[in-house]
């Protein structure tokens, strides 16, 4: 099983920035389980309601006081039969997001502990989301991913796992989008880098929006052995490639002689895997200055760049797929001709998540339309319909593919009302299709393309009109049960006395 790991922070740090209130991040920043739209006086950043982009779940709103806005309600999910429960947004495809999901328990449903629960970007699982120790010290917890997408939809779900002994919920959602040389030096066709780090050397705030337009959190990181010197000029990050804020640069922690450099940053343990290591750097001294900053940088003993010349202007130094493992030493050894101490400004590190595929886009469409069909399509009928296919939709059973197709419906008895959409002829890997002892009406569809159909069943609905004559083109189907329905005309001559088709 993929195991990542999350270093939850503050939630309270990050709202100590201001903006004025036409100023907003490029994205969606949603307060999950509000009726109205909310600004946090604090920043100055408004939340919109959750209405609209999930379903099937309950809304609640906390007693507690001095609560932030968007801590102050969550949405629920009660029902234990649903196999995830998403929140849809349109996306731009092929655009990056930074997304942000935002936990405070509070003790909505009475009890002492929140639960533990999985949470899913598009078909991939993301994380185990457990705030448990975050909640016992008064704390919020948040998770971070970056990630493109790849079709016109982003969905982002929570299910529960075999830990889950209480209703997931999730207090908001925020959805940047970030520009396209953002973070390019990873293959975001076959990952997704999670945040596990994003710090400033010496800061004594976290930098976020408006700062960092693209609504990153940069928290504050010190070393007790290190000190900390400030820059004496400004500096210009628009050409730096995933944009920095300036505020990065402002600050960094240095040695007061020209010595070695020991920094154990992140504090926490990794596990042994692949990481996106981007390490910032910019001389604190006036521009005149005519010795150089020079020094060789080593991470867990590795040599990471050597002989960088670090000037007023900055530099990034980054490796895309570095591994990591346990403790993370990151060590500046000044050059021998060096009469300066080396010195580090911020720091990101991003675990490199293996995407977990995604269902075919066209079956996909085909199946968001069928959803919307129904009156009262099953709770989970969102997000990925395949996908982790643990938490693949209620009634939907998929190939084994890299790229997923829907291969059969098995719906019987679901209580389903609403019309069976004219996108089913677009599932054309579809095997069976059972929606018996429903109450669907309308007529049926044409299914000309549906050609690997063998059985369809449609019997005790409320379907009207005539048979489709183009059943009879599909050369695999041996069952066809329309019976208890309002059905009109004959059945199609090329369908009766067919060999090895059974007709009710």
């Amino acid at each position: 099983m993929y195991v990542s790991i999350f270093l939850p922070w503050l939630l309270t740090i990050p709202f100590l920035v201001h903006s004025s209130p036409d100023q907003q991040p490029k994205g969606l920043l949603i307060n999950c389980g509000s009726d109205v739209k909310q600004t946090v006086k604090e920043t100055g950043l408004t939340y919109i309601p959750d209405d609209g982009f999930t379903f099937s779940s309950n809304k609640t709103s906390l007693d507690a006081k001095n609560l932030l806005p968007i801590l102050s309600t969550l949405r629920y999910f009660p029902d234990k039969v649903a196999r995830k429960y998403c929140y849809t947004f349109q996306a731009i495809k092929g655009l990056k997001y930074l997304v942000r999901t935002i936990y405070y328990y509070g003790g909505f449903d009475g009890g002492k502990e929140p639960p533990v629960f999985d949470q899913i970007v598009g078909g991939t699982k993301w994380s185990v989301v457990n705030t448990t120790e975050d909640y016992a010290n008064g704390l919020s917890s948040y998770y971070e991913i970056i990630l493109v997408a790849h079709i016109k939809t982003l969905s982002v779900c929570i299910a529960r796992n075999n830990q889950t002994v209480s209703s997931p919920f999730i207090s908001a959602i925020e959805v940047i989008s970030l520009d396209d040389s953002m973070y390019n030096s990873t293959d975001l066709g076959a990952y997704a880098l999670v945040t596990v780090a994003r710090s400033s050397f010496g800061n004594e705030d976290t930098i976020s929006f408006p700062e960092d337009p693209y609504y990153r959190l940069w928290q504050p990181f010190k070393d007790d052995s290190t000190d900390v010197v400030s820059s004496q000029s400004s500096i210009t990050t628009s050409e730096f490639w995933n944009k920095p804020p300036a505020e990065a640069f402002a600050t960094a922690i240095t040695m007061s002689t020209t010595k070695k450099l020991d920094v154990q940053w992140p504090p926490g343990l990794l596990p042994s895997t692949r990481y996106h290591v981007s390490l910032y750097f910019r001389d604190d001294r006036n521009s005149k200055t005519n010795t150089w900053r020079v020094f060789s940088i080593l991470v867990n003993g590795k040599t990471f760049y050597s002989n960088l010349n670090v000037t007023t202007d900055g530099v990034t130094v980054y490796a895309p797929n570095w591994p990591l493992s346990g403790k993370t030493l990151i060590s500046l050894i000044p050059d021998t001709k060096s009469s300066i101490a080396p010195l580090i400004n911020a720091g990101e590190i991003y675990q490199l998540m293996p995407l977990g595929g995604r269902t075919l886009p066209q079956d996909v469409m085909a199946m968001e339309e069928l959803a919307r069909g129904f009156d009262n399509p099953p709770l989970d009928w969102s997000g990925d319909p395949c996908l982790p296919r643990e938490n693949s939709w209620t009634g939907v059973s998929c190939s084994q593919e890299k790229m997923p197709r829907i291969i059969s419906l098995q719906l019987t008895n679901l209580g389903l009302t609403g019309i069976l959409a004219p996108t089913v002829n677009n599932l054309t890997a579809l095997h069976h299709l059972w929606l018996g002892d429903n109450q669907i009406s309308g007529s049926i569809p044409e299914m000309n393309s549906v050609d690997q159909l063998e059985t369809l069943h449609l019997e005790s609905n409320n379907f009207t009109g005539p048979i489709p004559k183009s059943l009879a083109t599909l050369q695999y189907l041996r069952e066809i049960f329309l019976q208890h329905n309002k059905l009109d005309g004959p059945i199609p001559q090329e369908l009766q006395g067919r060999k090895g088709l059974h007709i009710l």
